[in-house]
Formats: structure tokens, sequence, C-alpha cells
């Protein structure tokens, strides 16, 4: 362990470190020393703080200074813009191979998906099938993730849906719902670019995993029960998301509205798709059945919808597809009033959904490039009859096990879609909605993680609250309530840990001089005369009271029992400070009148271990003057040798 030395070139008397001015009453016994860190402007105090909250403490343009020339650097910024110049340089034959059956591979998984998912959220087919042909062609400039395949996503659709029906009925008003739709999702894209441009993704991480997993699974529940429409072929359904609404709608048609055709139709191809989706899990080598199933199933029932004329008898069918690509969309566009504020709103939250599934990715990735690379994907989506669309866990998924070398997977499904477009969409106009009702069942229900929330009720019973919230809150009222709700109750932990810190008492290891909480360790022996506290957190105004209160009764308990133990009167408060980080004006307030507090009863204050952000505000303060210099300490050990020996030497 290197001597801590002060680059302020003082110690706690002010004295020259490196000379023979050292005050021997600052260092232990084993010769080391409290030290100061370095001293700091305001200039860089304010330039290391942004810094650590947008660069995560790294220097923004360290990768530019290291260039040797100019050109260099701007190839670096091009670079860093569009990483398809860098992978690109490097892409080779064998490369393309990997990307050009993966890219087969999702597009028979997406195409009957996005013409599903276009029905969650109350479009037309065909604006399903262009979110798979013009985003997947912007993502792979931008982007940094290699399996990521982007397109529209069941809960972002279903999301969107319930949100617009609220504003405009879309079957009384297609135009407006659509001119509604490309709206939200022009502002969604403005929002993620933003908050990727400023590096401001940070914000959405306040979307705790445990709330992410009730969520996705409430989520999941609700899409489902939805489809129990088309699954059931009834013809009137309620608009409500909730629960109750959904199963009152569905025992409301029990009698005369269903459909045992398309149930039969439903139901053997939701089997047949289960199957496959198993076998792909239980052998990996076998994945591709469970990707191609949705498109075996849709060219099968189909065909047999055509042959038996089965839409004759009550099975519901997609009916025309229009032919051709994306027509612009910019001038139905609304850029001011009300449903601009609504689209804001739509955006922040698909934002929420879309950093939720990007973050839970296995590699690492450049949050804030992908920010950047989702907003542009759907602002020029919104411009060409898009909507919202992001990347989902079972194209993603079956992408990777696809085996994709790089995104240019996504040009590969893109071009298979646009083909679709041109020529094959007048095929699934005796695609029945029950397939589809079934392909969206199937995919939705793996994102239930029943073993997840059973590990987090294990783990922590609070992130399990934030995990039923969400998920409550999902079932019982709405997608978009149910994202507050886990957004509000995972605040809500973060403040509740912040305002409330645990503060342990400290015991010495029998044969050490080790100090550790004396309830994790119940064979400590606490030191007469002495009490030791340790503060977990940052002491700041949210919490500075609390701590003051919470060290004040542990004392006052700690007092109470080494008096029924005959022990000596208590002469000193330890403070362990190690895993205080920082403190803030209040938190140096209370420290204060803390002291103030122990004066009154003959109790001395001591720090043990203050960190560099800690000792150096303390000093700023003239707290250390108040409480005397000889009172900092470099660890617990040392403060109990120095101030209690005759217990130290008992051990």
């Amino acid at each position: 362990m290197p001597r801590a030395v002060s680059d302020g070139g003082e110690n706690l008397n002010g004295a020259d470190i490196g000379g023979s001015r050292a005050s021997s009453h600052c260092v232990d016994s084993t010769g080391y020393r409290v030290s100061f860190p370095p001293k700091k402007s305001l200039l860089q105090e304010f330039s290391g703080s942004v810094k650590a909250l947008f660069f995560a403490g790294d220097d923004p343009l360290r990768q530019y200074k290291e260039q040797p020339s100019w050109s260099k650097r701007v190839w670096l910024s091009l670079q860093n813009v569009f990483p398809v110049l860098e992978w690109g340089r490097h892409y080779t034959f064998g490369k393309f191979r990997g990307d050009f059956v993966a890219g087969l591979t999702i597009a028979s998984l997406c195409i009957p998906q996005d013409i599903g998912y276009s029905k969650l959220a109350h479009l037309p087919p065909e604006i399903g099938l262009y979110g798979s042909f013009v985003p997947p062609l912007i993502y792979p400039l931008l982007g940094t993730s290699r399996d990521l395949a982007m397109g529209p996503m069941a809960v972002v659709s279903l999301m969107l849906g319930s949100l617009l029906q609220k504003e405009i009925d879309p079957k009384m008003h297609p135009l407006e719902y659509k001119r509604l739709a490309f709206t939200a999702t022009f502002f969604a894209g403005i929002t993620q670019a933003a908050l990727g441009f400023f590096r401001l993704g940070f914000i959405i991480e306040y979307l705790s995993h445990a709330a992410i997993i009730g969520f996705m699974g409430g989520a999941a529940i609700i899409i489902a029960l939805q489809q129990l429409k088309g699954f059931l072929g009834i013809k009137n359904f309620t608009n409500n998301t909730d629960i109750v609404s959904v199963m009152k709608s569905i025992f409301k048609s029990a009698h005369h509205g269903w459909n045992w055709q398309t149930i039969l139709i439903a139901a053997s191809f939701l089997g047949f798709l289960m199957v496959t989706k198993y076998i792909g899990k239980k052998k990996k080598k076998l994945f591709w059945m469970s990707a191609t199933a949705p498109l075996i199933s849709v060219i099968v029932s189909t065909f047999f919808v055509y042959i038996t004329r089965a839409d004759k008898h009550g099975v519901a069918v997609v009916k025309n597809i229009e032919k051709g690509i994306n027509p612009p969309s910019a001038s139905l566009i609304y850029f001011s009033g009300p449903f601009m504020l609504k689209g804001f709103k739509i955006g922040v939250e698909a934002i929420a959904v879309g950093r939720t599934f990007a973050g839970m990715k296995d590699y690492k990735l450049d949050g804030n490039k992908e920010m950047m690379a989702l907003g542009t994907m759907n602002v020029v989506g919104s411009l060409t009859s898009c909507y919202i669309a992001t990347g989902g866990f079972a194209r993603s998924a079956v992408n990777c096990m696809a085996g994709c070398k790089t995104a240019a997977s996504n040009i590969v499904m893109s071009m298979v879609v646009l083909l679709t477009l041109l020529f094959l969409t007048p095929l699934f106009k005796y695609t029945p909605n029950a397939i589809l009702s079934s392909i969206i069942i199937s995919a939705v229900l793996g994102l239930i993680d029943y073993k997840a929330a059973y590990h987090i009720w294990k783990v922590d019973k609070l992130d399990f609250l934030a995990c039923l919230g969400a998920f409550l809150g999902v079932v019982f009222s709405s997608v978009d309530y149910g994202l507050l709700i886990a957004i509000a109750i995972s605040i809500a932990k973060i403040l509740l840990q912040a305002t409330r810190p645990r503060t342990a008492l400290l015991g010495n290891l029998p044969r050490t001089t080790v100090y550790r909480n004396i309830e994790q360790y119940p064979d400590v022996t606490t030191v007469p005369g002495v009490v030791i506290v340790q503060v977990d957190s940052a002491i700041y105004f949210t919490n500075s009271n609390y701590v003051k209160e919470r060290i004040l009764r542990l004392l006052e308990e700690e007092e109470e029992r080494q008096r029924q133990q005959n022990c000596p009167q208590i002469e000193f408060l330890i403070v362990e400070l190690s895993p205080v980080v920082d403190i803030d004006t209040s938190g140096i307030h209370a420290l204060e009148e803390l002291c103030r507090a122990l004066v009154k009863c003959k109790i001395q204050l001591v720090l043990a271990n203050p960190g560099p952000a800690v000792i150096q505000k303390l000093r700023s303060a003239k707290f250390i003057e108040l409480i005397g210099e000889d009172k900092m300490c470099l660890t617990v050990g040392d403060a109990v040798k120095r101030f209690a020996p005759k217990a130290v030497d008992g051990v």
C-alpha cells in the first residue's frame, strides 16, 4: 500500500508533509496519515462534474487529441456519427453470407408480425410493413448494435394504439388518426435524438430492472387478452386495455359472438407455433423452425381459407393491403397545437420501452449513439408513413441465432419487405385475423418472466413491490399508467434509499484490528467507552437530519447498554466515513449540530477515513477546526488505538 501524500503540500496542521514539520498526532501507528486531495479550481470542479454526469468521467475530446492530423480527426468524427464507416471497411463476403441468411430469416418472422402489430396500433396493415422497410435502412448507418433488428414492436404498438384512440376514433376518423400516429412518431424521434445528442440517455435509467419485468409481463398479458378478439372471432370488442373491460367483453360475446371455425384455426396454429418455439429453445440449432413458423402459418392458413372460402362463414380476414412502397407523410404531421404535446408524451414513453430492450443486451452499446440512431430512424420513418419502430426481443434474438455478423442483416430484411410490398401484398387478402392473433400471442408470452419475478422476490422485497406495482398498473389500468407507476415506484425507491440510509454500530473482531457491523458479525465486541457508527451513504440535504438523529439514537441505545454492563462512561463517538462518498452543506451543518449535541454530553466526535470529496469540503467549511485536527484518523482501528488505548491493549 503506498504512503498517502498530499498534493496540497500540507497536513491537517498546515505542516509540510515531506519535511520534519509533520505533526505527530496526525500520523497513525503505521506511519500513514490522513491526506487532503489536491486543491481544484472552481472551473476544474465544474468540468469534472460535467464529465462525470455526461461522459462517465472520461474526456470526450481525448480520442481526438490523440490523432496526429486534422484529416484523421475529421475521419474519426465521421466514424462517431456513422459507425458503418468503421465496420464497413472490414466487411467481407463471409460476413455478408451470415447477414444474408439472418436477414431472410427475420424477414420471414417480421412480415406476419408487422401486419398483426399494426392492428394493435389500430393502423392499416401496410403501415406495419412500412416500419420494417425504411427504419431498418437507416439504423445500420447510425446504430452500434450488430444484433438489433428494427421494426414495430408489440408493446409499443399497443401503447401507441391505447393512447391515440383516447384522442381520435380510428374507425370514424382514420386519416386524422394516422396523422396523430405520424406526429407521435416524429416527436418520439426528435426526443430520442435530442437525448442522445445531449448525452441525456441516463434519464431513462430511472426505470428499474424490477419495474421493467413487471411492466413487460403486464403488457404481455394485456396484449394476449386483446388478441382473443381475433382468436375467438368476436366482432364487437372493447377499446379499453384493462383486464376487467377485456374479460367483460369476452364473456359478453360468449353465447353469440364466438366463431368456431375461427377458434379451430387459431388454436391449431397457436399449438404449432408454441411447439416450434419449444423445439427452438431446447435445440438451438433448430431455431429456424420457430423463426419460420409464423410465415408458414400465414401461408398454410391463407391457402386453407381461400380454398374453403371460410371468409364467407364468419372467419375474418385481412382483406386488401395496399400495394407499393411508403408514400410521403411529411404534410400529415402536426407541427403545432395539442397533438404535438401528445406526440412528445408518447415519444418519451416509447423511449423508455426502447431503452429497456437495448439495455438488456449482453454486450456493450453506446447508449447515446443508440438513442440518436433510433431518433433519426423514427424521424425519417414518420416522414415516410411509418409509426414508432425499435429493436424487439423476438426478431433480435432470431437475428443473433441466425448468424448475423453486422447490422447489414437489417438491410437484407428491408429488401425482402420491399419485394413483399411491391409484389406479394395481394397474397395476404385471405389471411385470417386469427392467425395474426396466434402469432402475436406466441410472441408476447415470452415477455412474461415469472422466474425473474420470483428471483426478485427472494432478493429484494422493495424491488418486488416495484415489479408488482408496474404489473398491476398495466393489467388493471392501462399501459401508459402502468409505465408511469413503474417509473414512480422506481424513483420512490431511490428517494427512500437516499433519505433513509443505513447506519450501523461497529464492533471489533476478536484478535484483529478489523471493525464490522455487529448485526452481521455477532461475535464482535464493542469497545468500552467508545461508540463506533458507520453511515452507508452520501450525506445530503435529503438525509442529513435523519443521519444525525439516527446516530444520536444509536449512541443513546449503546450508552444505555454499556451502563447496564458497568462499562466506563462513553467519551468518544467514532464515525466511519469510508462509505460516505460525498457531503453537501446540509450534511456539514448536520455534523456541526451533532458535534454541539455531543459537547453537551461530554463526548468527543472522531471521524475515520474520510474520502477526498468529503475531507475537502470539511476543510473548506472549517469543520476540521471545530472538532480538532487530531480527531481525523485514517482507520477506525487507528482511532480506537489513539483514543482508547487500554481497550486495544486488552484485545
